[in-house]
This record gives structure tokens, sequence and C-alpha cells, in this order.
């Protein structure tokens, strides 16, 4: 359900790295380099970006820097063989969350994910509750009041997704991108069809609503805060 981008241009290590994170609930899309990496940063949506520095081309230093250009709040973990305290420096200074040096333990790797998605507000909970509203994500199952909803699996990752990042706006591009297949014929005016669906099965929600941003697309509003911002 969360999706982490690996830089890593050791084609073991970067198979290794997603592997293990795809068993640990995550989705991860692996790239061998900076280039490539940013292709993928613009068909999907990240949750994390886990880099080398040493890659061919566009090291790591100047990928985050270019990063940043373009989203400033994405986290970003260095993993690398470089110990020296300059590297360090460098990295922070152009703007990474956390630094971790070669070799690791994998399971080290995933407390540092989960550490670091927390302090960007991140929820990387398998149950998110929201008021009179839970969803679990290992059941695929949703509740109102207490009484499950039926929803689709791509209903039940939209709207997962929503509510991971409330008052975050989506595009329907990328929703598009990254729930529906690539090869779709289906038109981005599908994502519109299925947040009517959502808002008609959630009609009693009063926890939160989805709204529409005019000409971009999706957002959770918790109706508490909107309240507050009354």
């Amino acid at each position: 359900m969360f999706n982490i981008l690996i830089v890593e241009d050791d084609k073991a290590l970067n198979k290794s790295f997603c592997s293990y994170l795809n068993q640990h609930g995550y989705n991860t899309v692996g790239c061998f380099n900076a280039e490539d990496a940013f292709i993928a940063l613009y068909e999907t949506v990240f949750d994390i970006i886990i880099s080398d520095i040493m890659m061919p081309d566009i090291d790591g230093f100047e990928f985050a820097k270019n990063v940043r250009k373009i989203n400033d709040t994405i986290p970003i973990l260095f993993v690398t063989a470089r110990d020296d305290f300059a590297s360090k420096e460098k990295g922070y200074k152009v703007g990474i969350d956390d630094y971790m040096v070669k070799p690791i333990d994998l399971d080290e790797l995933l407390l540092k994910i989960g550490a670091i998605l927390r302090r960007a507000g991140i929820n990387n909970s398998k149950i998110l509750t929201v008021g009179n509203f839970t969803m679990n994500i290992n059941e695929y199952t949703a509740y109102l009041n207490g009484e499950e909803i039926s929803l689709t699996a791509r209903e039940f990752s939209l709207l997962y997704k929503l509510l991971s990042y409330p008052k975050k706006a989506f595009t329907r591009s990328q929703l598009m991108d990254e729930f529906w297949e690539a090869d779709t014929e289906s038109g981005t005016r599908t994502v519109d069809v299925y947040m009517t669906k959502l808002r008609a099965k959630l009609a009693d929600c009063d926890a939160f609503e989805i709204v529409t941003v005019r000409g971009l697309g999706y957002k959770a509003v918790l109706k508490n805060e909107k309240k507050s911002q009354a």
C-alpha cells in the first residue's frame, strides 16, 4: 500500500531491498540510476525514497537536490558505503531525512522506514481509524459505526490513500497511475466515477469527507478540522 522508490545501482542489493520490503507490506520500485528514478517519480506517488550516493552519471547528492526542487516533503533516506562526516553533512544539507551506512541490517532498515514515515506524518499503520470509520489493510475491510461497508479492492485502495494523507490533494492522473494498469483505456474521469461511488457508500460518515479540488483532483478532509477552520 505504501510505495517506496529504491535507487541503487548494485542490482543484487536493489533486488534484495525490494524483495525484503515487499515481504513486509510495502510496494517497491527499483531503479539503477537517477534518470530512471525521475521517470518513476513522474509515474507514481511514492511515500519515501531510499537512495545510494555513488551512482553513475548523477550521484545521490545531485539526485536528492533535484528531488527537493520538485517535492520538498517526500522523505529521503541515504543508504551508502560512504561513512565520512563530510558526506553525511552534504546529504543533510541537500535535504535528506536520514542516513544509513552499508552494510546494513534489513530489519533495522525496516524500523528506520517506519520511524521516518511517522516523523513525516504518513500513516504507516495496518489499521486506520478516523472517528466512526475504520479500515483494516490486512483484511481489506472497512467499518462504519461498527458495520462493515462493501468496498471493491480499488475503492478500498483509493480511500486508504486519501485518508493516509488527510488534506493532501491528489490529481486524477496520480491516482490513475497508481491504481489502474498502465495500458488501461479508461480516462481520468474514471476516478470521478469511483469518488461518486465512495461518497454514496460513506453518506452516513461524520468523520471525514472526500472533497473535490477544482481543476486538480481529490483530498480527504477531516470534518472536525474543517469546523475548527471555519
